[in-house]
């Protein structure tokens, strides 16, 4: 499998270290390894005897941190995070003092243009995070009616012109099915009314994070992490969660208020700085919080 040298930008970078404390000798875990930007901060505050666990479902993003960040203490493992109970055992950790999930998708992710992720790709819709599990998503607008489409884009891109984009959807494949991310951006724009600001988000924005979301399971393996991760803290770890979309920061909003293992650190989200924002604009939407385990 080829890689290229991450060009991921870690967000919220100062507020993981500030919220996750890490030190010489801690062990952390980064759920969502991604470009490896937060695994590298935080390998390098741990030291030589510290460890950082670093977990991704997509076996690119680890096989091109095993070489980004050979030398650090850090263990690259292709697992999703919600199975990390089963990690730390065969690593023969018993728990951690911190867990890190970046839930956004990796600007790595995002100029690969074989992976769909990108509006502009003219590679395979696929937006899988492992290539090698599951359908791409391409696969599901071949075979989806209109109505669970529309109940689709609207469940999971909170997208008010689901039915007007899901029946696009089907008459154009009628004649000529969509296999490519470009092709269903455009088809998505001409179906959405153009944004009033030049800043808005690309109307095809949440077509996307639908079938993202849906293609890779992720709300279901969020609520099963979120019930699993807190058993993997020492007393007073911590476990930090940035999310990208309401759907994601109502549940870890959710479980951080209902567990009673977990105590939350954060009473709103905390957002990305001005300066970031202007340096980094894919970090305009995160918000992140911090819960400690009693």
């Amino acid at each position: 499998m080829n890689y290229s040298p991450p060009v991921h930008q870690p967000v919220m970078l100062d507020e993981v270290v500030q919220w996750l404390r890490p030190r010489a000798g801690a062990i952390l875990v980064d759920g969502t390894l991604g470009g490896g930007g937060h695994t590298r901060a935080l390998a390098e505050y741990v030291g030589e005897s510290g460890r950082v666990v670093a977990l991704d479902r997509d076996p690119a993003a680890v096989e091109a941190a095993q070489a980004a960040l050979a030398g650090l203490p850090v263990d690259a493992v292709h697992a999703s995070y919600a199975d990390l109970p089963e990690v730390l055992a065969t690593l023969a950790i018993e728990a951690v003092d911190g867990v890190l999930l970046d839930l956004g998708v990796s600007s790595d992710q995002l100029s690969d243009p074989e992976r769909g992720f990108s509006f502009s790709a003219d590679g395979p819709l696929d937006l899988r995070f492992d290539p090698t599990q599951g359908k791409p998503a391409w696969r599901l607008l071949e075979r989806m009616s209109d109505e669970h489409l529309a109940e689709l884009i609207y469940r999971y891109g909170e997208e008010r012109y689901s039915r007007r984009i899901a029946k696009a959807i089907v008459q154009r494949r009628r004649t000529e099915p969509i296999r490519t991310a470009a092709e269903l951006a455009e088809l998505v724009r001409r179906c959405v009314p153009k944004p009033r600001t030049w800043h808005a988000i690309d109307p095809a924005t949440r077509t996307f994070q639908a079938l993202r979301i849906a293609v890779n399971d992720e709300l279901k393996w969020l609520e099963v992490g979120l019930r699993r991760l807190p058993d993997c803290l020492k007393p007073q770890g911590r476990l930090a969660a940035i999310s990208f979309h309401s759907l994601e920061d109502r549940r870890v909003k959710e479980a951080f208020r209902s567990d009673p293992r977990l105590q939350p650190l954060t009473k709103r989200p905390l957002r990305p700085s001005e300066e970031e924002v202007a340096a980094n604009p894919r970090s305009r939407s995160a918000k992140l919080r911090v819960a400690e385990r009693l």
